[in-house]
């Protein structure tokens, strides 16, 4: 149709495309998936090369015209974007200034360049080195994590030699499955030496900041100007401290902090040279020093945080990365939803399990009929072990979320309790079951 703008979507889901299709002027969009957010994340190895191949090949091949090329998810999907927008000519951040942010040496790197008193010491390890440890130059304790990788998926926390060791063994099984196809992502960019000699199967260790108050600042680049619109808190839990239990908007931190979060933000994306793009970036503020800590840099809006956005703000986010995907200036609303504030809970498990009891769709509709401002998530299956589960942090199983609107944080939690007290969700010890 006429005047009608097509929106490739790499990793389209149901829903995600439910969202989109409530954005302000969405009537004038068709959004057609460029590859499904299954076929990318179902795999056992991310099959970067067909994205690439194939999907440069339908968009140069589609009939009506590409106006813009986005996605909201982690790797593969943020890293391959312009590479896929380059191929049709489509404006957007630059490769390497989007590697700056997800290549997390590299990231660090560029980091101290302009805000070395907030970030901490780091190094980079090979943990297919004969002595691992010896090329660490950094005290225990420390984190260790690949240089690339989601959801905290290997990233542990080291206390001595022997955590090193144990770390190191899970690293070298299951690093690969993150470092191969972003090594085939490493290949089309101009790296400088010291990154180019640390690929995707290396990793990054980093003293310790995870101390204090943890938030997150959602924001974009626009023609060289750096813009922050929203703040949200992410609250803890885990034998580490690393497994989020909410998300909740707006942020109780402060507004002098949130400023100078969001100074420091500035320098960072300036230096790195990363422009017309979202990017949410994560912090820690230790109350009792008021040190501010960047913990990463994601080139993309969090998709976690799309529903606190509509309700609180009357929008879902993913504006923001449509109008940047067209060549626009972002407008986003501000506290125009239904709410004064939202929280998204992370329902995990801290042991292995067997699921015995899992909601059907017309339960969890149930449940969400009887309480307004609750929007529900089960990401397991009755028979299935946690431990099947992909891409989970290092200590825990996220097994549902849940996503609520209310007018007081003490409300908030008030509704997830009585979510969780209707959701039939049940799990057997698997030291009951003869496994």
């Amino acid at each position: 149709m006429p005047g009608m703008r097509n929106i490739f979507v790499v990793g389209l889901d149901d829903f995600h495309l439910a969202q989109l299709r409530t954005l302000p002027g969405a009537e004038d969009y068709v959004f057609h998936p460029l590859f499904t957010h299954k076929e990318l994340k179902d795999s056992d190895r991310f099959p970067v090369e067909r994205l690439l191949e194939d999907g440069a090949e339908r968009l140069r091949h589609f009939p009506g015209g590409v106006d813009a090329v986005v996605g909201y998810w982690d790797f593969p999907v943020s890293t391959v974007l312009p590479i896929l927008r380059g191929a049709v000519g489509l404006p957007g951040p630059t490769l390497e200034s989007v590697l700056k942010c997800e290549h997390k040496y590299w990231s660090r790197l560029e980091q101290a360049q302009v805000v070395p008193r907030h970030i901490p010491a780091f190094c980079a390890v090979d943990p297919f080195a004969d002595d691992p440890l010896a090329g660490v130059t950094i005290d225990f304790p420390f984190w260790i994590k690949p240089v690339k990788a989601v959801l905290s998926y290997l990233g542990f926390r080291v206390e001595d030699a022997d955590d090193f060791r144990r770390a190191i063994e899970r690293i070298r099984a299951g690093i690969g499955r993150f470092g191969d196809p972003f090594n085939v992502v490493l290949e089309h960019a101009t790296l400088p030496p010291e990154v180019a000699a640390v690929d995707g199967n290396r990793c990054i260790a980093e003293s310790l900041i995870s101390a204090g108050r943890q938030c997150t600042l959602e924001g974009y680049a626009w023609r060289g100007e750096v813009r922050i619109y929203g703040v949200v808190d992410s609250l803890r839990e885990g034998a580490a401290g690393s497994s989020f239990s909410r998300y909740q908007y707006p942020s109780t931190l402060p507004e002098p902090v949130q400023a100078r979060m969001g100074d420091i933000v500035s320098r960072v994306i300036r230096r790195i040279g990363y422009d017309d793009g979202p990017f949410n970036i994560e912090f820690y503020w230790e109350e009792d020093t008021d040190n501010i800590w960047l913990l990463e840099i994601n080139t993309r809006i969090s998709k976690s945080h799309a529903p606190l956005f509509r309700m609180v703000d009357g929008c879902y986010h993913h504006q923001v990365m449509i109008h940047l995907g067209l060549g626009r200036e972002p407008v986003m609303p501000h506290r125009e939803g239904p709410y004064a504030w939202a929280a998204k809970f992370m329902v995990r498990r801290h042991e292995d399990a067997r699921v015995v009891r899992a909601p059907t769709r017309a339960e969890i509709d149930a449940v969400e009929a009887g309480i307004p401002g609750v929007v529900i998530q089960v990401d397991v299956d009755e028979g299935m072990r946690l431990s099947q589960l992909r891409y989970q942090d290092s200590y825990t199983y996220e097994v549902a979320t849940v996503f609520v609107g209310a007018e007081t944080p003490e409300e908030l939690e008030q509704k997830y309790e009585r979510v969780m007290a209707r959701l039939p969700l049940a799990f057997e010890a698997l030291e009951h079951t003869g496994s």
